[in-house]
């Protein structure tokens, strides 16, 4: 076993690797999932606080804060999901096209992108099916027709399965995806 050694450092030093520049935020980067997302977001964080504060500090909480809150929590997992499709980042197993031939792995994950499309279409149709069913239902506690939330749930499908469209062409023009070669699709930032 090897020793580390340590080279020493003053504090001054330390504080100079902070002074380098911040990386610029470029708004180009995000779509308008993104966009509304955040306000979904920021909206649920609202309801929450307003919940734990009517809760906790008045002792007279607002019921249809939890609703609310739970609902926005619905847009914000699907539109998230519409993010991370647009992005390439949902979970994915790549480790076995590193020992797969080249050939091999392009037809596999052009299947993956396939099959991605078909899932997403499916979900769409299933979701417009369910909207359907309970199209006259209304929130428990406030008067909102529940519909609001399906249909937020129906047009996150409809966005990632046009991304995963949009993600296929791409992987089909550049000539590998995400799984082949993720380093590819490393940011410099994250």
């Amino acid at each position: 076993m090897s020793q580390e050694i340590h080279t020493p450092i003053t504090a001054e030093e330390i504080g100079h690797e902070f002074e380098g520049h911040a990386p610029t935020a470029n708004v180009a980067d995000y779509a308008i999932e993104d966009w509304i997302t955040l306000i979904v977001f920021w909206l649920m964080a609202g309801c929450v606080f307003l919940q734990f504060f009517t809760r906790y500090v008045l002792n007279d909480s607002y019921a249809w804060t939890e609703e609310i809150a739970i609902n926005c929590l619905i847009g914000v997992v699907f539109l998230g999901s519409a993010m991370c499709v647009r992005m390439s980042r949902h979970i994915q197993v790549d480790v076995f096209y590193h020992y797969m031939p080249a050939g091999l792995a392009r037809v596999l994950a052009t299947f993956v992108d396939i099959v991605r499309i078909g899932f997403f279409a499916y979900g769409c149709y299933l979701m417009w099916r369910y909207v359907e069913i309970v199209a006259d239902e209304q929130m428990v506690t406030i008067e909102l027709p529940r519909n609001i939330v399906f249909y937020s749930v129906l047009a996150a499908f409809v966005l990632m399965l046009v991304r995963a469209v949009i993600v296929f062409i791409a992987n089909m023009r550049r000539g590998y995806s995400v799984l082949e070669r993720p380093e590819e699709f490393q940011s410099v930032e994250g």
